[in-house]
This record gives C-alpha cells, sequence and structure tokens, in this order.
C-alpha cells in the first residue's frame, strides 16, 4: 500500500476543517425573516400605541368636549310673542340650570301659548299666568315689607319659587330697580331686546287689583341659539 505523503495529508486535513458556504438563496430567506420579525414588532408597538393614545382622547372628550357640546345644544334666548310685540331675553342656563331646563321643556310643549298677564303693578313688576301667584301676595301685604333687601335691576325674568304643580309655571319681568325678590323668585334671565313692549305692558290701565282692563297675552315663546 502506498504511503501517502505528509504534504498530502496537511492539505487532506485543511479541506476537512474548512466550512461550508453558505448559499446566496440561504441568505436571502434569513433576511427575509429578519424583516418579518422586526415589521411584526414595529406593528405591534404602533397597535398599543395608538390605542393608548385613542382612549387617553376619548376620556378627554368625556371630560371637555361633550359638556361643552351639551351647553350649545341649549337655547340661549327665548322670545316671548306678546299681543304688544315680541320681548327676546337672554337665559341664565348656569346660574339656574333646573329652572331653564323646566322653562325649555315647557316651551317646546307650548304651555305659554294664550297665557294672560293677570298682575301689572307700575314700576314694579308684570306678571303671566296664575292670578294666585306671589304678585298677589306683593299686592295684599304690600310691597313696602322688602324695601330694606338689595336692588334687583329692572327687565329681569323670574318664575315663582313655589311649587310648580298646582299653578303651573308663572313668568314675572321686573320693571324697574325693586326690593330684592330672591324669597319668593327665581330668576333665570334677563330682557335683551323688546323692553319698549315690557313698559308698554306696564302702562296699561288696571283695576285695584292690579288687573288690566284689557287683555294682554303671550301668542307663543319660541327658542333660539342667537338673536
Amino acid at each position: 500500500m502506498a504511503r501517502i505523503k505528509p504534504q498530502a495529508l496537511l492539505q487532506q486535513s485543511k479541506k476537512k476543517k474548512a466550512p461550508a458556504r453558505i448559499s446566496a438563496t440561504t441568505i436571502i430567506l434569513f433576511s427575509l425573516i429578519v424583516l418579518m420579525v422586526l415589521f411584526f414588532v414595529f406593528s405591534t408597538y404602533r397597535h398599543f400605541s395608538q390605542r393608548t393614545v385613542d382612549q387617553d382622547t376619548v376620556k378627554q372628550i368625556g371630560r371637555k368636549v361633550l359638556p361643552d357640546l351639551k351647553n350649545t345644544d341649549v337655547p340661549r334666548y327665548a322670545i316671548i310673542q306678546t299681543s304688544k310685540g315680541s320681548i327676546a331675553v337672554e337665559l341664565f342656563k348656569e346660574g339656574s340650570p333646573e329652572i331653564v331646563d323646566e322653562f325649555i321643556e315647557l316651551c317646546q310643549n307650548g304651555h305659554f301659548k294664550g297665557m294672560q298677564f293677570n298682575r301689572v303693578i307700575k314700576h314694579y313688576v308684570i306678571q303671566a299666568g296664575d292670578v294666585h301667584g306671589a304678585a298677589e301676595e306683593w299686592t295684599s301685604g304690600g310691597k313696602n315689607q322688602l324695601d330694606r333687601s338689595v336692588k334687583h335691576e329692572a327687565f329681569m325674568l323670574g318664575t315663582s319659587k313655589r311649587k310648580h304643580e298646582n299653578r303651573g309655571f308663572e313668568l314675572y319681568i321686573t320693571t324697574a330697580p325693586i326690593p330684592d325678590l330672591n324669597e319668593k323668585i327665581n330668576v333665570f334671565g334677563r330682557v335683551v331686546k323688546g323692553e319698549d313692549v315690557v313698559q308698554e305692558i306696564e302702562e296699561v290701565d288696571t283695576d285695584d287689583h292690579y288687573v288690566p282692563k284689557s287683555a294682554i297675552g303671550i301668542k307663543d315663546v319660541t327658542l333660539e341659539h342667537k338673536i
């Protein structure tokens, strides 16, 4: 048997130890797998990040935007159309929310159509609604009982603080700065247009009980967001 030379053995040993070559196809497949993994990780991160942002946005909408939208849906003005002309009133939603809500609902149900001004007290107040409202007490008990109180402004709109179930919802419009009526009236608005109409109603002839001798009524009340 022929002996292999040392040099040949060395060359054969080097060939056995040399690493096998990696094919181009394997490199491409490996690169695609790495890219897919990276894309999956990025997509997952982006999804959860966007979800967190969306949840924060919903919370902010719930706290801030929705109340604002609700407020903008509430009419800010009421137009009282009387037989003497129209009176525009700004409603105090922030100060008297429950009263304004009740007033708006009654307007939508036509509660004030045909309501009469049953009390007219010159330089004091005009009242539409039940004849046994607060004005009855003022005329029978005397206005001077309240003269030590803080002054109200003229042309303020209010309703009696008594329960409305039995008598309906009366309307009072002051015609001059008068003694404070907070114990009797919930003020929920003020006249912004039609002061001359209020004064014309105030000047009608009345009997000894401050009841107008000629009928003065409300034709309708409409609600507006702006005037």
